[in-house]
């Protein structure tokens, strides 16, 4: 029982000392990280919207571009 409450607390001091380690030092890495999938996540929307436009405006051109990328 004894042993079981020392690894307990063994495993969550080491997460604790990850988690420092990952925001503390790594911190900016990981703001750039969540910069560059807010960036991504904008262009596809973008995208997005630019195909649902260009799909009701011109259905043919619409076909061909996804030809286009799907070969």
């Amino acid at each position: 029982m004894l042993r079981t409450l020392f690894t307990v607390g063994l495993v969550a001091l080491a997460g604790l000392v990850a988690l420092k380690l990952v925001f503390g030092l790594l911190g900016p890495l990981v703001a750039l990280l969540f910069w560059l999938v807010g960036l991504a996540l904008k262009v596809l929307l973008l995208g997005a919207v630019v195909y649902f436009l260009l799909r009701l405006v011109s259905p043919a051109t619409a076909e061909r571009i996804e030809r286009a990328i799907r070969s």
